[in-house]
């Protein structure tokens, strides 16, 4: 009760709850029907589908969609087989990247990713012993990392290079280029710790006991008593090398290393990789190449209404085959070469279809690049007095750059398309923050992901054959 200006009480209205059972009182009123005649049975409750009621366990909805899908899939496979009968060539692959003589530019380039990382070894020693200025090196680190990343598109645009060979190569291009940033940066901060005797002191303070016992205590990591390496006792063939096949692209002194080869999980990841990727090409060879063929005459004839439709019938086995090759890539092939190495980090990715935004999403599906962006762009921005919002912009430029980097020049064209779409999302990012929350967030994030790829791809595909194909 409250009084309002001309002194008369007003009933202040009552807050809404959601749920049955409101207060102490109903808890009573339960007792004392419980002791009545007529053997009541209604309680205070929720239905089940409320949210309010607390239950969790939808594991039969989940069972039916996955019933509903994997039909709804065998009839379209059944279809997709009578209209154009048996497309797969299981040895197609081998005759393209192994008789093809014109890949030759490709295998070329992989030698020339190789021999690199000598360079930037060289280059290190002559830093560490004082035989260039850091000016000089800089220069030199700079030069050979343009030259790494600038130099196979060059190729690629210069010579017969088939465009699967190409953008195979490009993925490793990026991912050198990317380790070779984080290899001179350590060895750096290195270098500069080495210099600042207050710096060196000050770390030597913290409990350096527990530090060196932290990762021991942790099942399969080293035993007790090694000893961890210290700069520039690092700088060789063998630490680089090691660093160049390991599953990061974050470089450090001493990774975590397991004690042994798990022979049994070894071989189940790599069975994964052999079943997953002749799965996924015998669905591109019979599924995505049909239907990107087919819509090429609604692209050049601008029918909007048959666009829609070639897209959202792409857009299924695009996002099949992209979970594919999430787990055969991220899951399988990482963990079969951490187990050869005996990585220890296998936090490869995190639950990124959990994510109710796109941030969420991008943050976590790809942790080793994740690691990269915040270790070594993002949080030397922010030393360097940049704001959190320009860090971030130039974290996610970076990623768009390198996401039409890997599209553009295996196809030796520029659309721009790829990194356009990186750009379209910071305004849908903003909507699904301001509009969208929990359930709905994740199905936002869950649609740009099954649309905005297919229709990336049928962009593409439209350019390319209006390119090369198309008579003038």
């Amino acid at each position: 009760m409250e009084r309002n200006e001309n002194n008369k009480l007003r009933v202040r209205r009552t807050k809404s709850v959601s749920v049955a059972q409101v207060d102490g009182q109903s808890r009573k009123e339960h007792r004392l029907r419980a002791i009545q005649p007529d053997k009541p049975v209604h309680q205070y409750r929720d239905s089940l589908l409320s949210s309010s009621s607390g239950y969790t366990n939808y594991r039969g909805f989940l069972n039916l969609c996955i019933i509903l899908l994997v039909l709804s899939n065998a009839r379209l496979v059944l279809e997709n087989i009578i209209k154009y009968g048996i497309l797969i060539d299981p040895i197609q692959w081998f005759k393209l990247f192994f008789l093809n003589p014109s890949h030759s530019p490709s295998v070329l380039i992989l030698i020339g990713l190789f021999v690199i990382p000598s360079i930037s070894l060289g280059i290190e020693k002559l830093l560490s012993k004082g035989f260039i200025s850091e000016g000089f090196g800089l220069f030199c680190i700079i030069t050979l990392v343009t030259a790494e990343v600038l130099c196979p598109p060059v190729v690629v645009y210069s010579t017969d290079c088939h465009a699967v060979a190409a953008s195979i190569v490009m993925g490793y291009v990026s991912i050198v280029f990317l380790k070779l940033i984080s290899y001179h940066m350590v060895n750096y901060w290195c270098r500069s710790n080495q210099a600042d005797p207050y710096r060196r002191l000050r770390r030597r303070s913290v409990s350096s006991e527990r530090e060196r016992h932290r990762d021991d205590r942790n099942t399969g990591n080293n035993v007790h008593g090694t000893e961890l390496v210290t700069y520039p006792n690092n700088l060789n063939i063998k630490d680089i090398y090691y660093f160049l096949f390991a599953p990061t692209l974050c470089y450090e002194l001493n990774f975590p290393r397991s004690s042994r080869i798990r022979k049994r999980f070894l071989i189940k990841r790599v069975l994964e990789m052999i079943f997953l990727l002749q799965l996924i090409l015998c669905l591109i060879q019979q599924w995505i190449v049909p239907t990107i063929n087919n819509s090429l005459k609604p692209l050049e004839e601008m029918d909007y209404s048959r666009m829609l439709e070639r897209l959202l019938k792409l857009a299924i086995p695009n996002h099949f085959i992209w979970l594919l090759f999430f787990y055969w890539y991220f899951h399988s092939s990482l963990n079969a070469v951490a187990e050869i190495l005996r990585f220890g980090d296998r936090h490869f990715y995190n639950d990124w279809w959990n994510s109710e935004n796109v941030q969420y999403f991008w943050r976590n599906w790809n942790i080793p690049v994740h690691q990269w962006c915040v270790r070594h762009l993002y949080i030397p921005l922010r030393n360097w007095g940049y704001s959190k919002q320009l860090a971030s912009t130039a974290v996610f430029l970076l990623s768009a750059f390198f996401h039409e980097y890997l599209v553009s020049v295996p196809l030796k064209m520029f659309r721009a398309w790829a990194f356009l779409g990186m750009l379209g999302q910071l305004p849908f990012s903003r909507f699904v923050e301001r509009y969208l929350h929990n359930q709905y967030g994740n199905m936002a994030v869950w649609i740009s992901l099954i649309i905005g790829q297919p229709l990336c791809i049928l962009m593409y595909y439209h350019d390319y054959y209006v390119l090369h194909y198309q008579k003038a």
